[in-house]
Order: C-alpha cells, then sequence, then structure tokens
C-alpha cells in the first residue's frame, strides 16, 4: 500500500500561474528523487462550511483559492529517503525563497493508505 503525503493550502488567485510554475517544479523534482506520484488540484466545488471545510482549514481569504495536493511513495522508508533529498535540491530551494503562498496556513501531513482500489 503506498505512503502518502497530503498537502492543503490557499493560494492568491492572482498568483495561480507562479503557484502552478513552483508545484511543476517541485513535482519533477520529487519525481526524480523516487515519489511514486504527484498530483496538485485547484478548488472547484469546495464550498465554505459552517463549521469546517477545506477553505476554512487554511483561513482562506477573499481573492484566494484552495489547493489540494498529494504524493506518493511506495513506503514511509522509500518517503523519508526522497524527502532528504528533496529538501536539499536546490531547483526547490530557489522556487521556496519567496513561494507564491503563505506557509504558515499549510496543512500537511505523512498518511498510511489501508485502502486502495
Amino acid at each position: 500500500m503506498p505512503y502518502v503525503d497530503g498537502f492543503v493550502l490557499a493560494v492568491p488567485t492572482d498568483k495561480i500561474d507562479d503557484y502552478k510554475k513552483m508545484a511543476r517544479t517541485a513535482g519533477d523534482v520529487w519525481m526524480e528523487h523516487g515519489a511514486t506520484s504527484y498530483v496538485e488540484c485547484l478548488a472547484d466545488d469546495v464550498p465554505y462550511g459552517e463549521l469546517t471545510s477545506f477553505p476554512r482549514a487554511v483561513q482562506q481569504k477573499d481573492g484566494e483559492t484552495t489547493v489540494f495536493s498529494w504524493i506518493t511513495y511506495p513506503s514511509r522508508e522509500v518517503r523519508d529517503e526522497v524527502m532528504k533529498k528533496v529538501m536539499s535540491d536546490e531547483r526547490l530551494k530557489m522556487d521556496m525563497d519567496s513561494p507564491p503562498f503563505d506557509g504558515k496556513r499549510m496543512i500537511f501531513g505523512g498518511f498510511k493508505s489501508f485502502l486502495d482500489l
């Protein structure tokens, strides 16, 4: 079963093109270092909930949209090895000097798969 890193963040709508460029680079880096898949999604049908929702979770502001992303790996051990390589890759460091989103409002974590149909 794959190991999954998941991410939810808010991106200013006027910086979507910058985010897409950064995501393309990040995806290339992750895949080159051993990720099985890399997926980035822009909110399309994501209502602002009364109590909980993706926009609430990232404190989405007017003029922003929610991004939902995930990266898969064969195992947690592979993920840990890939992350070490990714975090030292200069291509990613250059893009992260001024990211097109507020990293303090990003939610992320690693997950063990229990069902994959």
